[in-house]
């Protein structure tokens, strides 16, 4: 019994001696091994990551010039981690109303979406917002029925979000906010931006008071900034925050990419700090959009540690990759200059109360087909783009459209020297073969067509240098039905007519004229139909971008560059270059020197013939063509013409290639817009002081 006792004392002290161990060990791992995590926690009653944006590259022009740069503006955001929750209405009332009011007191601009306004005391719904009238009505929503009035919506709202208490103005501006919020999917991992470019004196008032205004926070953004928002606007493209529709394209790539078996784990890390929110912005058109993945670089990480006396502790745990830096190839004062020679021809000329005047002209290098310029009028200013964007795309003369890349035109008489080189090379006719211009052409019985006797040359011997001379079509009726479709239709793309030219922009591809072409469009192919293809008309469509490029290649003597806009991108602090642009041949035509030299002979006498070439200190090599066009304008079919120029100069020692177009209007229109492109470029070149290279970044 007394050995009983004394055991079970025994076991009674192991047990203490035994809990009481282990009790010291978690003491020494809590105190001493784990101490800082265990302070951390003690400290901090949260812990959130929040995206730092990297900073967006800038675009430049050939010299360095910055063309979109970014300064430094103050953004005011909710933080969903510390803004007050959906449930909690009274005090998010309470808070967006007060900035609301302070953000008015200061005539600043807020985010505010709603498709409601209030006009005449009674609401309404705002002129094209079919789209957030959708969304507002939406099962997911509001749910209402689809003839909802704006007061019906505006009803809904007011109960939705607790509002009864405030006046129609002030209910408005907040059901506003919290429509834009819900739409922008605002939860901890989207902020929503309230308010951008915010004034000193505000975020001063919010930060004094930072304890009422929970979760509205300030970080210092970036925007982007224009040199001059009128050069090349179609070229440089706009920057804005995603809509919808690429929002949800955005994530599909993202979810697709994240899915592949064949992503590594840090490949993976790499892509989420790549990923966009609702609140990013992108590029929506233009270099800014082709370029997006250079220009907006990646994302970083910040820790956020809110600790009990409510302040707060920010660490960089991921340093942000800030966008490379784009050169573009042109110079942006010869840019603005070819604008300016463009804008005040078509300017000049007339409407005809049928079909405005507009038109494009493009200029390459030929060493290489870079860009040096790409107009197109009309135009518009990239600085105030946003303010202007609705009358932008309701304006009939469309001047968001880049005509030198997306428009197709029936070139006209432009192609004869294409023609011309079919025919020489194929054997069809050699340098002194002559042709006589009947004045109708009658091969085809019952269907004749006619020679417009340009320079009195009906009833003359036509060779080929006098024909491209004095664009005589019954030469090259006959030369084009000899060739037959097929064979011209093959130099036509060799020659990159029909063909997309490669530069990083979107750009429309063409047509060229045959009996494929015409059955696919519904249409039936006539054998006279190849005499018209001959004269650039037909089926035929081009762009002003092929135009040019096909003329760089006669004056290279048939080879073929990809057309490009980046000469170069530069890393984020420009101390490396990340690409630098090489010619990149894409394709060659055979030309042989006599053909070449017979078909320069023809371009050149043409432009000698030319009083506003008189000037320049060189011969030009050039081609017009005029193309007839029907269009319905008011319900009536009416026609009209577009004129073109190609040419290449100096003729002796090409450098550079050009082609004008403009609509509704003749060839000749485009004669002074090419001498005067001519004459800025080589002016401007020999501007250039040997301190001062083309090409070369300034920084």
């Amino acid at each position: 019994m007394k050995y009983s006792f004394k055991a079970r004392a025994l076991a009674v002290i192991l047990a203490i001696v035994f809990f009481v161990s282990i009790f010291c060990i978690d003491l020494f791992k809590i105190q001493i091994v784990e101490k800082e995590k265990y302070a951390s926690k003690k400290l901090g009653l949260s812990s959130s990551t929040s995206k730092i944006t990297a900073v967006r590259g800038e675009i430049l022009d050939s010299s360095g010039k910055e063309l979109v740069y970014n300064s430094s503006s103050n953004t005011v955001y909710f933080d969903a981690s510390y803004f007050p929750r959906e449930s909690k209405k009274e005090e998010r009332n309470e808070i967006v109303s007060s900035l609301i009011k302070l953000f008015e007191s200061k005539g600043a601009d807020f985010t505010s979406n709603l498709p409601i306004e209030l006009s005449g005391g009674e609401f309404v719904f705002k002129a094209d917002s079919q789209s957030d009238k959708s969304y507002l009505i939406s099962k997911d929503y509001l749910n209402l029925n689809v003839y909802a009035t704006a007061q019906n919506c505006f009803d809904a709202l007011v109960e939705y979000y607790e509002l009864g208490s405030f006046s129609k103005e002030e209910a408005l501006g907040l059901a506003s906010v919290y429509f834009s919020m819900r739409k922008a999917d605002f939860s901890k991992a989207n902020p929503f931006t309230f308010a951008e470019n915010v004034p000193e004196d505000i975020v001063l008032i919010l930060k004094e008071q930072s304890r009422f205004y929970k979760g509205v926070e300030v970080k210092i953004d970036t925007v982007r900034e224009y040199y001059d928002g009128t050069i090349a606007p179609h070229i440089v493209g706009y920057y804005d925050f995603l809509n919808a529709d690429e929002y949800k394209a955005v994530t599909a790539q993202y979810n697709e990419k994240m899915n592949s078996a064949e992503l590594s784990e840090e490949e993976k890390t790499d892509l989420k700090l790549r990923a966009y929110s609702i609140t990013d912005k992108i590029g929506k058109f233009g270099i800014e959009n082709s370029m997006e993945e250079t220009l907006r670089g990646k994302n970083g990480v910040m820790t956020t540690v809110t600790n009990a006396d409510g302040t707060k502790n920010r660490t960089v745990t991921t340093e942000p990759e800030n966008g490379g830096n784009v050169i573009l190839t042109f110079k942006a004062d010869f840019q603005k200059q070819v604008q300016n020679i463009l804008s005040e021809k078509i300017g000049s000329l007339k409407d005809l109360e049928t079909v405005g005047a507009a038109g494009s002209a493009v200029v390459i290098d030929i060493n290489d087909f870079s860009v040096l310029a790409c107009a197109t009028y009309p135009s518009y200013d990239l600085s105030t783009y946003k303010e202007n964007v609705v009358a932008l795309n309701t304006d009939k003369s469309a001047p968001l459209w880049n005509r030198a890349l997306r428009s197709t035109y029936a070139p006209g008489s432009t192609v004869k020297p294409a023609v011309a080189t079919a025919g020489l090379e194929e054997g069809i006719v050699t340098p002194d073969t002559p042709i006589k211009c009947t004045l109708i052409y009658r091969y085809f019985k019952d269907q004749p067509f006619q020679c417009y006797n340009n320079n009195g040359h009906a009833g003359t011997s036509q060779t080929v240098e006098t024909a491209i001379k004095n664009s005589c079509n019954i030469y090259f009726y006959e030369v084009g039905r000899q060739l037959g479709i097929s064979k011209m239709g093959d130099y036509f793309s060799q020659f990159g007519l029909g063909r997309k030219t490669g530069v990083e922009l979107t750009e429309a591809t063409g047509v060229i004229a045959g009996p494929e072409e015409r059955k696919a469009a519904g249409g039936i192919w006539y054998p006279g139909d190849v005499t018209q293809a001959a004269i650039g008309q037909s089926d035929n469509l081009f762009t002003p971008i092929q135009l040019a490029t096909y003329a760089g290649m006669l004056a290279n003597g048939g080879t073929k560059y990809r057309a490009h806009f980046i000469k170069a991108i530069k890393s984020a602090d420009y101390s490396e270059t990340l690409y630098e642009a090489q010619p990149e041949v894409m394709s060659k035509v055979n030309i042989s020197d006599s053909t070449k030299a017979a078909v320069k002979r023809g371009m050149v006498a043409l432009g000698s013939s030319y009083r506003a070439f008189d000037s320049l200190p060189f011969s030009v090599a050039c081609k017009t063509g005029t193309a007839q066009r029907k269009q319905k304008v008011n319900g009536k079919l009416v026609e009209y013409t577009n004129g073109f120029m190609i040419a290449y100069a100096p003729a002796d020692n090409p450098q550079i290639a050009i082609a004008v177009a403009i609509e509704n209007t003749k060839s000749s229109s485009t004669i002074t817009c090419v001498a005067e492109i001519l004459k800025a470029y080589f002016e401007q070149k020999e501007g250039v002081t040997p301190s001062q290279t083309v090409g070369n970044v300034l920084r």
